[in-house]
């Protein structure tokens, strides 16, 4: 009775352990602490504290450091570093990831996306909500072709919202419009999310960018037809500008004109990677030269231009690198404690049916989006439930050809989930990248009203996909089918 009460005891601690890191981790960042700091911070802490309450024989703190009687002479955390950032360093496929967000702030330097809101704005001008039609398509085609989200809203921010303030839209839809059109880049491929989610998951890229096509465009036609109603029963929100220019062929054919460079890139990019020509991380050297060739060729490509695209994504890279490692270091400690048995335990425990398990691990990263970036989602959480999913042997048809299925299904619902965590307050990046170039009338609450109809249609996005799983495996399974 003694052990096994000891065992209960042990157990109990653990869980409280557990509990504790994230906790701890969750109120470092609400104290500002950069999440690298944090999770680093948290693990040494926990280090310790482990060796005292649950480690008698200092088994764990011995992964790290050597005792000599009472003298430390042998740091062995730092020889470990191989462990943490060697494997990530020397992943193939993270070698996709500054050359998507090199392509991403190239091709914002290009000024196609200038053009296309030029000509489109004439072309759908004479329509109720003809301007938030044209960001919302102008959003989807820059989602398509680079994925950098706070790139994407700043420019939409900049380029729509004073005319959409000049012709009188509503505050709310405007911003609510420019923020959900803007985000739609971390689920359209090639998306830097999906990059991750690929390593974190160990699952195929090239699944998860074909995958997310179809979700993708069903978000982008539930903003299209939102706004298209909104337009004909709310006219006064969305106004006809007066005064509009004539269509004619001239200006339908600057339309095409400015869409063609955009498609041709995604056709690079995503089309290799269909017809089999090239694997996801090849594509993405190819993207980040056809982006290049565009500023080139549109005369915005200087010196100063490319030095500055190359400090910033080494500047993103470098910061999601950092994460990536201290993730992996605060995943460590906490699978010492048992950590992913008692999260698997307590979610597989939570129901029966196995598809209302996917729904509330669903919720939970939901809420979740309130309080934490995506990055650190999916870095902490994503690989915590791989074994969950596995457990669950949910039947979803791969068609012999799409490797766990059930997993890339998974993996596009928490995608679609996390589109949610740009727009939810009080971390919801899209929402600070936007109120920092709107103008002074425009409140954070003007944005918040705006974004409430894009999450709602985003969980019903979620719902669409949950429903029919064959929306993401078809699709990889006729490309890599043939």
């Amino acid at each position: 009775m003694e052990i096994l009460s000891l065992m209960g005891y042990i157990l109990d601690l653990n869980q409280w352990l557990v509990l504790a890191m994230f906790a701890v981790f969750i109120t470092m960042l609400f104290r500002g602490i950069p999440v690298a700091y944090a999770l680093v911070g948290v693990s040494l802490v926990f280090i310790f504290l482990g060796m005292y309450l649950l480690d008698p024989n200092k088994a764990l703190i011995n992964e790290f450091i050597q005792f000599k009687s009472t003298r430390i002479t042998y740091i062995k955390l730092f020889a470990n570093g191989g462990r943490f950032f060697g494997g990530i360093i020397k992943n193939p496929v993270l070698v996709a990831l500054p050359m998507f967000i090199f392509m991403g702030l190239m091709l914002d330097q290009s000024g196609v996306a200038q053009r296309m809101m030029r000509a489109m704005q004439v072309l759908f001008g004479a329509l109720k909500g003809g301007l938030a039609l044209t960001v919302m398509l102008i959003g989807i085609v820059l989602a398509a072709s680079t994925g950098v989200i706070g790139a994407s809203v700043v420019l939409l921010g900049v380029m729509a919202l004073p005319t959409m303030m000049q012709q009188n839209y509503s505050k709310p839809i405007a911003t609510g419009t420019i923020a959900a059109s803007g985000t739609l880049g971390i689920l359209i491929p090639p998306s830097i999310m999906l990059v991750i989610m690929s390593d974190q998951l160990a699952i195929s890229l090239g699944d998860l960018f074909m995958g997310a096509l179809f979700p993708g465009l069903i978000l982008g036609g539930l903003y299209i037809v939102y706004i298209v109603v909104y337009g004909l029963i709310k006219p006064e929100a969305m106004p006809v500008p007066e005064n509009l220019e004539p269509v004619t062929a001239k200006i339908i054919g600057e339309v095409a004109m400015s869409v063609v460079p955009p498609m041709l890139l995604i056709l690079l990019v995503l089309g290799s990677i269909f017809f089999g020509f090239a694997t996801p991380t090849e594509a993405s050297g190819l993207g980040a030269m056809g982006a290049t060739i565009l500023a080139l060729l549109s005369r915005n490509l200087n010196w100063g231009v490319l030095k500055g695209v190359m400090r910033q994504t080494l500047n993103t890279s470098g910061y999601i690198v950092g994460i990536f490692i201290s993730a992996n270091f605060f995943a460590f400690i906490l699978r010492r404690f048992g950590g992913d048995q008692i999260i698997e335990h307590l979610v597989l425990s939570s129901f029966d049916d196995p598809y209302l398990v996917i729904g509330f691990i669903l919720f939970i990263i939901f809420l979740l989006g309130f309080l934490l970036d995506w990055i650190e989602i999916t870095l902490i959480i994503m690989p915590l439930m791989l074994p969950v999913v596995l457990s669950l042997n949910i039947a979803v048809d791969g068609y012999g050809v799409v490797s766990e299925p059930s997993v890339v299904w998974f993996a596009i619902l928490v995608a679609v989930t996390l589109q949610t965590s740009f727009l939810t307050p009080p971390v919801g990046f899209a929402l600070f990248y936007l109120k920092g170039v709107c103008p002074p009338e425009i409140s954070l609450m003007h944005i918040y009203k705006g974004i409430i109809p894009f999450v709602l249609l985003q969980l019903l996005g979620l719902g669409i996909v949950f429903a029919f799983p064959e929306l993401v495996t078809w699709l990889p399974a006729v490309a890599y089918g043939n």
